[in-house]
């Protein structure tokens, strides 16, 4: 219950209260999310990127969701939500009993995963506006945490990755899905626009306190990878 509260008292601040503070590190790469702070946002275009065959990790998802392993009665946090693809697959995973915690950055997003969530009738999930520095979570109030292609929008890594494991009850786990970066391999678009390789965000996030657990190949995904982690318990 204080959880909740929590949540509520965060999801009801005003952006400008959240963002009164400046981050307190630097920019590891500026701009790399002005698309999504634009106001005029348009939802229909990123569906039309985000929830198609042709991106990998929708054509994936059923696969991707299993290996996630999510079970029903857990608090699942899906930060980078986007226009929600993955947060219904969880709202649905965790049944009545869980809960979905839907972060962004950009308001258009999330008013679309609340009309979304009314229309298919997903009443356990929450939407979270959260600053580029923060998850916007209060402390241990999450069993599972999912980063879908959103680690290299961290534009302040070393503050979100303190936020989000502070989020983490001790034993709780975060998947970290990301684009195969490797020089004179990829895409020129991947390499010019992911800042780094899986073996830097694996390091981060180990540096952030949280222990690797394992690389899981998952059936249909050859442009991404997915890492799983947790938090010690002690």
């Amino acid at each position: 219950m204080k959880a909740l509260l929590a949540l509520a008292l965060v999801a009801a601040l005003p952006l400008t209260a959240r963002e009164a503070a400046p981050p307190a590190e630097e920019s590891v790469r500026p701009g790399i999310n002005a698309r999504y702070l634009d106001p005029d946002l348009k939802v229909d275009e990123w569906l039309q990127r985000f929830e198609v065959e042709s991106r990998e990790v929708f054509h994936a998802r059923e696969a991707i969701l299993e290996a996630c392993a999510v079970k029903p009665g857990m608090r699942v946090a899906d930060i980078g939500a986007g226009t929600g693809l993955y947060t219904r697959l969880f709202a649905e995973a965790v049944g009545e009993r869980g809960w979905v915690y839907a972060i962004d950055i950009a308001p258009n997003f999330l008013g679309h995963i609340q009309a979304r969530a009314k229309q298919e009738g997903h009443a356990n999930i929450t939407t979270i506006l959260c600053p580029e520095d923060s998850v916007g979570l209060p402390p241990e109030s999450i069993d599972f945490a999912f980063l879908c292609d959103v680690y290299h929008h961290f534009e302040y890594p070393r503050s979100s990755m303190a936020s989000l494991v502070r989020a983490m009850k001790p034993g709780a786990t975060l998947v970290v899905i990301d684009f195969i970066r490797i020089e004179g391999e990829s895409s020129d678009w991947v390499l010019g626009h992911v800042r780094a390789g899986e073996e830097v965000f694996r390091a981060e996030i180990e540096d952030a306190g949280l222990s690797f657990q394992a690389k899981v190949a998952v059936p249909g995904m050859e442009e991404n990878y997915f890492l799983r982690f947790v938090k010690p318990e002690a």
